[in-house]
């Protein structure tokens, strides 16, 4: 089968690297432009470029798909079936009907839960213990359209956004594999989604990141994982900013006084803890405190000992 691949981050090579392994003829990638990155903004491809060019397969970058622009590039690579994973722009009509087969939407949640651009995180964020991959047919909604194959796996209590988007991306290009073979068999059986049950994933961004430590210890956890690696649960401690990258849930410290209040921390040798809105306690796993690198709490303790009644501002 002739393809078009559309998909931009890391998550969606996963995909790519699926559809030329299983002997499928992708004959062009869309993905975003390429980006400054880093201390000097070098100007960075995005991870689906870089594997197309591996692969010598050519690469289009359009800064929109208004007025028309991508159909002479379709129209010279022909394809029979678009797949689409992560790419971040919204497919107009023309797009959407030219192929034979349409467009095929690889989406990382369990759809209709959490429509939208960052799914993995919310799902985290909400304390979820299951999500998943959905393959749809896709429409001009967002993330709305009929429900091709689905499989589900289970978030583990400690698990981060980062460590599940790489569960997920190989998830996704096994999923993406069984439609497509379902699809070749006339054998697909697309499912229209309950909008009764759609949750919505919006994009994060660094308002997201401080810390209310009136809340429960649970929820905190839960927004140090759905934020991890990017933007970083933050709060500040001595009017500097302070990120805070792995916690746990954990017993109340025995060397934690009677009466903390949230926000309060206690050294406990090596280990660090905080005590949270509902009373129950945090250990700080790693933390990274203003001009410094990501370290342990024991690296942390190391040489920022904290005072007794020492508190995070929020």
């Amino acid at each position: 089968m002739k393809i078009v691949f559309m998909g931009t981050p890391d998550f969606a090579v996963a995909a790519l690297e699926r559809l030329i392994a299983d002997g499928h003829e992708v004959t062009g990638v869309f993905t975003q432009e390429d980006k400054p990155k880093g201390r000097h903004m070098t100007l960075t491809p995005p991870p689906v470029k870089v594997c197309a060019m591996e692969h010598g397969i050519p690469v289009v970058q359009l800064k929109t798909l208004k007025n028309g622009a991508a159909i002479p590039y379709l129209q010279e690579f022909a394809p029979d079936l678009i797949v689409v994973a992560a790419y971040g722009m919204l497919l107009r009509k023309d797009v959407l009907e030219f192929p034979k087969y349409g467009c095929i939407n690889v989406h990382a949640s369990l759809l209709p839960k959490y429509r939208g651009a960052a799914p993995i995180n919310h799902c985290i964020l909400d304390g979820c213990t299951e999500t998943g991959v959905t393959t749809m047919q896709m429409d001009e909604g967002l993330d709305t359209g009929d429900m091709l194959v689905s499989k589900s796996i289970p978030i583990g209590e400690d698990e981060t956004a980062g460590e599940l988007f790489d569960r997920l991306a190989v998830l996704g290009g096994d999923v993406l594999s069984e439609t497509l073979v379902l699809l070749e068999q006339g054998k697909l059986n697309p499912v229209k989604q309950n909008d009764a049950d759609m949750t919505y994933a919006g994009m994060l961004s660094k308002a997201d990141s401080p810390i209310d430590w009136n809340r429960p210890a649970g929820d905190i956890h839960n927004q140090v994982r759905g934020l991890s690696p990017w933007p970083t649960a933050s709060t500040e401690l001595d009017g500097k900013p302070f990120k805070i990258h792995a916690t746990r849930k954990a017993d109340k410290p025995t060397e934690a006084p009677a009466g903390a209040v949230p926000g309060q921390l206690t050294a406990a040798k090596d280990r660090l803890f905080v005590c949270c809105g509902d009373g129950a306690y945090l250990e700080l796993l790693e933390v990274q405190p203003l001009g410094s690198r990501r370290m342990t709490a024991a690296d942390y303790l190391r040489g920022h000992r904290p005072e007794a009644g020492t508190c995070f501002s929020f």
